[in-house]
Parts: structure tokens; C-alpha cells; sequence
């Protein structure tokens, strides 16, 4: 049996599938600018974070 999401989670979820949706519906090059953005921003953090751990 799957682990229960919290609320919260479930929240960010639907938040997040609803921009989805609202960029989506503004057309392809609004979609796409979307998923890019959220991209750099994942590797940007990711990249922090491990320098960051990286000073402790």
C-alpha cells in the first residue's frame, strides 16, 4: 500500500498542475517557457544545495 501524501504536498501538487494547465491553455511557447523555467530552477538548486552541503 502507497504512503498517504500530506496535505501539503497534496496542495503543492494540485497548485502545480494547475499552472500547468493555465500555460498550457496560453498556447505551446508558454508551456514550454514553463517547463524550462522549472528545469534551470531544479538544476540551479540542486547545484546550491551541494555546494552548500559541501561547506558544512
Amino acid at each position: 500500500m502507497p504512503r498517504r501524501r500530506s496535505f501539503t504536498s497534496q496542495l503543492y501538487r494540485a497548485a502545480r498542475a494547475s499552472n500547468n494547465f493555465r500555460a498550457a491553455s496560453r498556447g505551446p511557447g508558454a508551456y514550454a517557457t514553463r517547463v524550462v523555467r522549472r528545469k534551470v530552477y531544479a538544476k540551479t538548486n540542486g547545484l546550491l544545495g551541494r555546494l552548500l552541503k559541501g561547506l558544512r
